[in-house]
């Protein structure tokens, strides 16, 4: 494929990405492609929802991001509308998503413009509620402290069916979950959870998530929820300090829906995509999150060793088994697979195996 318009997101607080974001600007002014900054904002400006956003930029066909895992999850948003392929420039901290060394981003621009790589996808999560998310007068002031202006309230999809008992269905994406948690830091939320159209529990709990095998490594880590390889097709369910005995998260499948309600007794309860606060919901109120139809095509310039970026992020590497690195069971790395191993996907075979 060649590339006819970049999209450029940058984490504006670090030098070296602002640095990076020079290099991918005048690649594309040499290759005569198109190159805009997106999701750029000042404090005293109100940002732009994803369509928007990209609509204003050309529609580009590649988002490069340049920053962490958090910037790579910004340029996810606007890539989700056009279906544009992202490329990830690591410069981060604890990573999973980044793919590309800052010092190989234009080696890496050759290397795409020339299709001469990987096209990974990754499930995505999109939303219906009750009603048109809003954020409260007032909200959005306390969100400036110390960081940008607030996304808007997702849009209504136009193109979607709007039914009363259905709800409506919101121009949002999330790449890693979608989050609702208390708003008042002394009172709890009290949800209905239903997982597939049927009633799973009723949780009183700090938070509840739904999450992707991709954010299967963040929030719902972090709260005790399962690794699942983003190779996956799976929607997992955490909750976040909930007081009951059922504390632990359910797998569910792709195809199955998890509808979360506000119950009456209920304080108000805030919903966050991909750690941004969209938008509050009242006592009655309910949102039903799913798999989106489209998913995301994330750039990726050899094969992709998810447990070996795990091992190394949460720092596993001081294993005693680790010390045994000739003794790998199951794949010895040294001749191909036998036919009953075939259909794995197993470490690719070193240059020189025979």
């Amino acid at each position: 494929m060649s590339v006819q318009r970049v999209g450029i997101v940058v984490h504006g607080g670090r030098p070296a990405a602002v640095a990076a974001a020079g290099v991918v600007q005048r690649w594309c002014e040499r290759r005569e492609v198109g190159c805009v900054a997106i999701d750029v904002w000042n404090q005293d400006e109100q940002r732009r929802d994803a369509r928007e956003e990209v609509d204003a930029a050309g529609r580009p066909d590649l988002i490069v991001t340049l920053g962490g895992d958090g910037t790579f999850l910004r340029g996810a948003r606007l890539a989700a509308q056009n279906d544009a392929l992202v490329l990830g420039v690591d410069l981060g901290t604890l990573g999973f998503l980044t793919e590309v060394p800052a010092d190989d981003v234009e080696c890496a621009l050759d290397t795409v413009h020339r299709g001469r790589v990987t096209v990974e996808t990754r499930l995505m999560l999109t939303m219906r509620a009750s009603r048109p998310l809003a954020l409260p007068e007032g909200m959005e002031a306390l969100l400036h402290y110390g960081r940008g202006p607030a996304l808007p309230p997702p849009l209504v999809r136009s193109e979607c069916a709007v039914a009363l008992d259905w709800g409506v269905a919101l121009n949002l994406t999330a790449l890693n979950d979608i989050v609702l948690e208390k708003l008042a830091r002394d009172r709890q939320v009290s949800l209905g959870v239903y997982l597939a159209g049927r009633l799973l529990a009723s949780y009183s709990a700090d938070a509840v998530l739904v999450a992707t095998p991709t954010g299967s490594t963040a929030y719902s880590f972090a709260a005790g929820g399962p690794v699942i390889s983003p190779a996956a097709d799976a929607i997992v369910f955490t909750p976040v300090a909930p007081h009951m005995t059922f504390n632990r998260s359910v797998v569910a499948g792709p195809d199955e829906a998890v509808a979360v309600r506000v119950l009456g007794h209920s304080g108000r309860a805030a919903v966050s995509v991909d750690g941004q606060l969209r938008g509050v919901l009242e006592p009655g109120d309910w949102i039903g999150v799913y798999a989106a139809p489209r998913r995301l095509r994330v750039v990726r310039l050899g094969p992709t060793d998810f447990y070996g970026r795990l091992r190394e992020r949460m720092r596993l590497t001081d294993a005693p088994a680790a010390d045994d690195t000739g003794v790998t069971p199951l794949w010895p790395h040294t001749t191909p697979a036998p036919d009953d191993l075939a259909h794995l996907r197993l470490p690719p075979l070193p240059v020189d195996a025979d």
